[in-house]
């Protein structure tokens, strides 16, 4: 069971949940940020890491909406793969709109609805592993599992990480987004977000942009949000 102090609800405007502002972001290093209370929990848990021999660091943090949005639309417009629940590339040119969404929101959220948007969500790596093992960091499973280089990070996380209140949201597949061992997110905060988003708000947000597939999302937004937006809700 999580050590951390329950918080009481944290009230996020829709802005905030949605990326349009980093006001409620604090900065860490040059190119990370945070909610100020989780890159305190973040900086304790680094610290106890150090400790143990693992080299916790941020691959990514708070993500701007419109940096979503540039990532969604490579992946649309084919400058950046489009990858199966495994990793591997798929080739998405005979697939409907439809069938194009769901693959591209197996690995990627729609912007506006990124946990990354929140300040409480992160994804991390080993970083004096990764330069161990010669590769570039990939964010891939298998660098997470046996034999792979974030291995001992993984298995630290899952003894400590709820110490310092974070858990994993996408730990197991549900039918939404990917396992992503990577991705932590913190409970004291994220859990009450969550429960404050607005789909009508989404809506009319993505309604106002220029984003690939747009006409297929605003009908089934509904089903796209249900199956991966609250698939790392908390039970």
């Amino acid at each position: 069971m999580s050590t951390a102090p329950l918080m009481p609800a944290t009230k996020m405007s829709a802005p905030s949940w949605m990326g349009l502002t980093d006001a409620h972001i604090q900065s860490i290093g040059k190119h990370h940020g945070l909610v100020a209370d989780v890159k305190t929990a973040f900086e304790a848990m680094q610290l106890a890491a150090q400790k143990d021999g693992i080299d916790i660091q941020l691959a990514s943090s708070f993500r701007s909406f419109d940096r979503q949005l540039a990532i969604w639309q490579k992946k649309w417009l084919g400058t950046l793969p489009i990858n199966d629940i495994h990793s591997h590339p798929i080739n998405t040119s005979e697939y409907t709109e439809l069938e194009k969404i769901h693959a591209i929101m197996t690995w990627s959220a729609l912007p506006g609805a990124s946990r990354h948007h929140w300040g409480t969500d992160l994804d991390v790596y080993d970083k004096k592993a990764i330069e161990r093992c010669g590769q570039p960091l990939q964010l891939v499973s298998a660098e997470y599992e046996l034999a792979g280089p974030c291995y001992e990070l993984h298995c630290w996380l899952e003894e400590n990480a709820d110490n310092f209140g974070f858990y994993r949201p996408y730990k197991t597949y549900n039918g939404g987004v990917a396992p992503e061992a990577w991705h932590l997110s913190y409970a004291p905060i994220s859990k009450s977000i969550i429960n404050q988003l607005e789909l009508s708000q989404l809506a009319n947000q993505l309604a106002s942009v220029n984003i690939g597939g747009k006409q297929t999302i605003l009908r089934h937004l509904d089903k796209l949000f249900e199956r991966y937006t609250l698939n790392g809700i908390i039970q």
